[in-house]
């Protein structure tokens, strides 16, 4: 076959003459070669400089990253470390608290709630180790300390509902409990296990006291309670008597009225009759008892007026 020629032909606007250039097949085919090898290296050396400038910055924005990660790391360690303080001041709070209450002080020891032992995660456990130990210790530590007040926030709220239910017995307990006088006037006779009767003249146990108040002036109940009995008894005439829980039951005999009804809840100081001559008695007075666990006691050790409401 013969050999190709390849002729170009160049021509000017301007009155320079026209030139004439032939190249053979042969040639033509190397420039060809030339060219496509020219645009493949321009190619190549364009895309390795277009992926080393997104390799640099995918590294920046991770340096970025980081660093952002290690501040943000810095600030939850602070708030930590106000937290932990907070705790120390709940902590002495909870344990004045527990005393009020008549509750003994969470031992220090449990107060630590630490953990250990085999098993347990450590720093290395955390896949971050391999890329980046400093930065897997710091978050390490950081975890462990916001799973340890976790701990002891949750020990201390515990604590403090135990404080709170103990704190509201003794608080119903101290309402229940007789501690007033059941009217204004002197003790004309007191509690005695044998007093000589003024209407039988024969040694009697006398299991309350005597109070002298005017006949209609108001009977009041001496602690939180429930009325169990109102209407008449042998001796004692016209009676209230209220069961205050806890073992405690109290006794008003005597009245001229009754102002409360069985059944009725009433709070210390509530009016529940009034002061009468009704059953034995000489003068108008109440009469007056406490029982505890079905034992008479003598009321005088109960009445704190001024001490409790």
């Amino acid at each position: 076959m013969p050999n190709k020629q390849w002729t170009f032909v160049c021509m000017s606007d301007r009155e320079d003459p026209v030139r004439q250039f032939s190249l053979s097949g042969g040639a033509m085919h190397y420039l060809a070669s030339l060219g496509a090898g020219f645009v493949l290296t321009v190619t190549a050396l364009s895309m390795i400089v277009a992926l080393n400038g997104s390799a640099r910055y995918d590294v920046l924005k991770l340096q970025r990253e980081k660093a952002l990660l290690s501040a943000e790391i810095g600030e939850i360690q602070g708030q930590v470390a106000q937290m932990e303080g907070s705790i120390d001041v709940l902590i002495e709070k909870n344990e004045n608290f527990r005393l009020y209450a008549g509750l003994e002080p969470i031992d220090e020891e449990i107060l630590e709630v630490g953990v250990g032992g085999p098993g347990m995660l450590t720093p290395e456990s955390s896949p971050l180790w391999v890329e980046d130990p400093t930065s897997a210790a710091v978050t390490f530590a950081t975890s462990y300390d916001i799973q340890a007040l976790e701990r002891r926030a949750r020990l201390l709220s515990e604590s403090l509902t135990e404080a709170m239910d103990s704190l509201q017995a003794h608080n119903d307990l101290l309402r229940s409990r007789p501690s007033i006088s059941p009217t204004d006037g002197p003790i004309t006779s007191g509690f005695s296990l044998a007093r000589l009767h003024p209407i039988y003249h024969d040694e009697r146990m006398h299991e309350g006291v005597d109070i002298y108040a005017p006949e209609g002036t108001p009977i009041l109940a001496t602690a939180k309670g429930v009325v169990s009995y109102v209407g008449w008894r042998p001796g004692y005439g016209n009676t209230v008597e209220i069961d205050h829980g806890y073992g405690y039951m109290t006794r008003y005999a005597h009245a001229s009225k009754f102002l409360v009804e069985r059944g009725q809840s009433v709070v210390r100081g509530n009016p529940i009759a009034q002061v009468g001559q009704t059953g034995t008695a000489t003068a108008e007075h109440v009469h007056y008892e406490i029982w505890v666990d079905g034992r008479a006691k003598d009321p005088q050790d109960y009445i704190l007026n001024g001490v409790i409401p």
